[in-house]
C-alpha cells in the first residue's frame, strides 16, 4: 500500500543522496551498514526488554538504509547485484526485528504472544518470497495490504509504545499483523494463480499431425496381400518342379542299370 508514496519519497531523498554521494560511500556499503545497525538494535536491546531504545536505534539505521537507492541513482551505480543485496539484507533485518521481539516476550513470560511474533516472522517471509518467485516466473505480484513497509511501521511503533509502558499495544499489533500477513499471502496466491490460468488459456495448441506422418500406420492394401500370395504360390511351384526333376533322373538311372544287366556277356 505504501508503495504509492515511493515516488514522492524518492524526490525527498534525492538531495540527501547527493550529499551522501559526495563522501564517497557506495550504495552497497550503505545497505550493509544499515542492516548491521538494525541487527545491533534488534538483537542487542529487544531480548533484554529494552524495546524503546531498540526502536530508536533501528529507526535511525532504517532511515539510513533508505539512502542506498538515492545514492545509486545519483551516482549511476544501479546494478542487479545491488538490487539483490538490498532485497536480501531487508529479509535479514526483518527476521532480526521479529526474532528480537519474540525473544524479549518469551523471557518476559509471554510465551503465547512470542508464538504470534514467530508466526508474523514466518508469514512475512512467505509474503516476500511469493512476490520474488512470481517475478522470477514473469508474473506481477504487487498486491497486498501488509507489505514490508506496513509491517515494519506497525511493529516498530507498537514495540516503541510498549517500551514506554502503553499496555496491550504490542499484543494488538502482533495479532493484527498475523491476520494481515495471512490475508496478503492469500492475495498474492490468488493474483499469481489468475495470471497462470490466463497464460495457459492463451498458449497456442500443439499442431495436428500431418496425413503423411500417419501413412506408415495404415493397413496394407488388398493388392499387396494378393501379390504376396501369388509370390508364395510361385515359390511352391518352383520347389515342386525341382523335386519332380530330381525324381525322374533317379528313375532313368535305374533303367540303364537294368538294361546293362540284361545284355549277354561276351
Amino acid at each position: 500500500m505504501l508503495n504509492k508514496v515511493r515516488p514522492a519519497l524518492g524526490r525527498v531523498l534525492t538531495p540527501v543522496g547527493r550529499t551522501v554521494a559526495r563522501t564517497g560511500v557506495s550504495p552497497n556499503a550503505i545497505t550493509i551498514i544499515g542492516t548491521a545497525g538494525v541487527l545491533a538494535g534488534a538483537l542487542g536491546f529487544f531480548p533484554r526488554g529494552e524495546f524503546f531504545w531498540g526502536v530508536l536505534v533501528i529507526t535511525a539505521f532504517v532511515l539510513f538504509d533508505m539512502l542506498d537507492g538515492a545514492v545509486a541513482r545519483v551516482t549511476g551505480k544501479i546494478s542487479k547485484w545491488g538490487a539483490f543485496l538490498d532485497s536480501t539484507m531487508d529479509r535479514v533485518a526483518d527476521a532480526a526485528i521479529f526474532s528480537g521481539v519474540m525473544i524479549g516476550l518469551y523471557r518476559d513470560g509471554q510465551e503465547q504472544l512470542a508464538g504470534v511474533a514467530l508466526y508474523c516472522l514466518v508469514a512475512g517471509v512467505v509474503v516476500s518470497y511469493a512476490k520474488a518467485r512470481a517475478e522470477g516466473l514473469g508474473y506481477t505480484c504487487n498486491v497486498g495490504i501488509a507489505e514490508r513497509a506496513e509491517r515494519l511501521i506497525v511493529i516498530l511503533v507498537a514495540t516503541g509504545l510498549d517500551g514506554l509502558g502503553v499496555p496491550y499495544v504490542l499484543t494488538v499489533a502482533l495479532w493484527v499483523l498475523a491476520v494481515l500477513s495471512t490475508v496478503t499471502v492469500g492475495q498474492r496466491f490468488a493474483t499469481v494463480r489468475a495470471q497462470a490460468l490466463a497464460d495457459t488459456e492463451t498458449r497456442p495448441a500443439a499442431p495436428a499431425p500431418s496425413p503423411k506422418a500417419e501413412r506408415p500406420r495404415e493397413r496394407p492394401s488388398e493388392n499387396a496381400s494378393e501379390n504376396a500370395a501369388r509370390d508364395v504360390r510361385k515359390a511352391a511351384r518352383r520347389d515342386g518342379a525341382k523335386r519332380a526333376k530330381g525324381g525322374g533322373g533317379r528313375r532313368k538311372w535305374h533303367v540303364r542299370k537294368l538294361d546293362s544287366a540284361s545284355e549277354p556277356r561276351p
